[in-house]
């Protein structure tokens, strides 16, 4: 059964949000080295929890989107639209990490789906 296993903090002013989840929380948050200004965040390794990111906001807006890990992105972007959602984004490959997309469901909520696969260039 696909399960949540990364979340993203939509914001303004990421600088900013990163401090203030480092205080508050004592979140390990550390800029990404890729394209995209992105702050992975690693909310600690005792009990259960995922860790997730911090971003830009895509809408402008403050937002908190769920991705959740699927075996195949293609296959799960035909089942978001058949089920009366729609894709966001095409499916695009992060290297290391694997294939990923965003969508919207049947109420207008986004989050996104990722397939595994260290091999991505």
């Amino acid at each position: 059964m696909p399960r949540v296993v990364h979340f993203e903090i939509g914001v303004k002013n990421p600088e900013r949000a990163v401090e203030f989840y480092k205080e508050v929380f004592g979140w390990d948050i550390h800029k990404w080295d890729g394209p995209q200004p992105y702050w992975l965040t690693s909310t600690g390794k005792e009990g259960p929890g995922i860790h997730g990111a911090i971003m830009f906001s895509m809408s402008g807006q403050p937002e908190t989107v769920i991705s959740i890990d699927v075996p195949s992105v293609d296959d799960f972007l035909q089942k978001v639209t058949a089920a009366g959602g729609k894709a966001v984004t095409e499916k695009m490959p992060i290297p290391g990490v694997g294939y990923f997309a965003y969508c919207q469901d049947n109420e207008g909520h986004r989050f996104g789906i990722i397939q595994a696969d260290p091999t991505v260039k």
